[in-house]
């Protein structure tokens, strides 16, 4: 082949999509922060999008303003997915920054064209062909979905043209998450991700302690798909990550104290107590040690007078724990919607001091910025602990957060698995942001990723 056609051919196997979206007047929301313009502004451009933006820099007005500005490109509604009982925050931020929201509960839609928030678990009560526009919040929970509704979504997402999927953990784990992304968008379906830039191989992944599910990149495709995955998505920890200056976005300090309690009553099968290994022994040393973990937590909480968050994972710690601390309530999975929503908005003016849940139910999307004090039980999912911890620990947060963690001398190994994903996680991310550092500056020649007013590292 001559060097033309070699390139030619080279360039036909990189997987680049089109933008499908259209340039908007440089007039976007002058509350935003100018890294926020302009990922909404490339966005837009794109018009299938996705955004990984660490919790607290701002997810929530800018996948406003997508929809907004999509409102008013195709007067028709746009439609905001959120997580359960984070849909009145939602519209509060509308509030805060000038855009009108409506949520409707049983699909019926204004007259006048607007941008309508629900949860995902109300999906159903709507139409696609009603909208132009969908934005899931908290995108990373579409795997926590059964099958049949994970299918719903995309499936409602792929009748609309304009989508833009916001989170703050895509991935924590392995690069695999970014294939569902990927599908919801309309680009590349997981299983043809997979086919075009990994390959499968378990021994490997199992030698170098890799995540991924047993697949790994092939030869040398990692520069491909990085370049592949810019094309249609951002990822950011920090705004100088795409060249802005940090300004207010330098969190305070943030301090983990662990306890470790002692179980009152020995295993009846053993003489003393050693770390639980399996999990259904990891289950009984969790149910064994409920007093002792309840009585360390209410007692860090209890004399304080200041917010704070008990995170329980069982039915009976939550409940111990409400009964322990004064005036603590408890939001749990089988309130309504509405009591979830009260309670959560109750916490945040301040009526209420100390507040009990899971992170099944409230770890996503919320803002609790008043708030500088957790208690932590760990468990083995990191993106729980991660999500939980950054429903204080972000932009807004004026004081030291602490997060008191609590486990058995049983649940060692519990912990030491959650430590080593956060290690791998934070690891992982560096990575992305840098590899997408290095394709930006590649796809800066080829027309629009100057969309975003090219940093200066460009």
């Amino acid at each position: 082949m001559m060097d033309g056609d070699y390139r030619a051919f080279l360039d036909g196997k990189r997987k680049l999509d089109e933008p499908t979206g259209f340039d908007v007047v440089p007039d976007l929301n002058p509350m935003l922060f100018d890294f926020q313009r302009d990922i909404v502004s490339w966005a837009l451009w794109r018009g299938r999008a996705a955004v990984f933006a660490d919790c607290g820099l701002g997810k929530t007005p800018m996948q406003l303003e997508f929809a907004h500005r999509c409102v008013e490109k195709t007067n028709k509604h746009a439609l905001v997915l959120a997580p359960l009982a984070v849909g009145a925050q939602t519209v509060l931020e509308g509030e805060k920054f000038g855009i009108e929201c409506h949520r409707p509960r049983d699909g019926k839609l204004p007259s006048r064209a607007n941008v309508i928030v629900t949860n995902y678990e109300r999906l159903h009560h709507f139409d696609p062909r009603d909208f132009e526009c969908v934005v899931c919040d908290e995108s990373s929970i579409l795997k926590n979905f059964d099958g049949s509704t994970k299918a719903a979504i995309t499936e409602f997402m792929r009748l609309v043209p304009y989508r833009l999927l916001c989170t703050a953990t895509a991935a924590p784990n392995d690069y695999l998450e970014l294939g569902t992304h990927s599908e919801a968008l309309g680009y590349l379906g997981y299983m043809d991700m997979l086919s075009r830039f990994f390959k499968r191989d378990e021994q490997y992944c199992r030698r170098h302690n890799m995540g991924g599910q047993g697949w790994r990149f092939r030869g040398h495709a990692e520069g491909d798909f990085w370049r592949w995955v810019c094309s249609w998505a951002r990822a950011i920890r920090k705004p100088s990550d795409l060249g802005y200056d940090d300004g207010d976005f330098i969190l305070p300090q943030l301090d983990m104290r662990q306890y470790v309690v002692a179980a009152r009553e020995k295993r009846p099968d053993m003489l003393f107590d050693l770390p639980a290994v399996t999990l259904v022994e990891q289950r009984a040393e969790r149910r064994r040690t409920i007093g002792e973990r309840c009585e360390m937590a209410a007692s860090l909480v209890s004399d304080t007078g200041r917010p704070a968050v008990c995170w329980a994972h069982l039915n009976d710690e939550s409940q111990m724990l409400c009964s322990m601390i004064d005036g603590a309530v408890e939001v749990s999975g089988s309130d309504s919607d509405e009591d979830k929503e009260e309670r959560f908005l109750a916490f945040q003016r301040g009526e209420i001091r100390v507040l009990v849940t899971k992170p099944s139910i409230a770890g996503f999307g919320l803002n609790w910025q008043h708030c500088a004090h957790q208690t932590f039980f760990p468990s083995h999912s990191f993106e729980q602990f991660y999500q939980a911890t950054r429903r204080s620990w972000r932009f807004g947060q004026k004081n030291e957060v602490i997060v008191d963690i609590i486990t058995s001398e049983g649940e060692a190994k519990v912990l030491e698995n959650m430590q080593r994903k956060q290690k791998a996680a934070t690891a992982l991310f560096e990575h992305v942001v840098r590899l997408m550092k290095n394709e930006l500056n590649i796809d800066s020649k080829d027309g629009h990723t100057n969309a975003m007013e090219v940093p200066s590292w460009l």
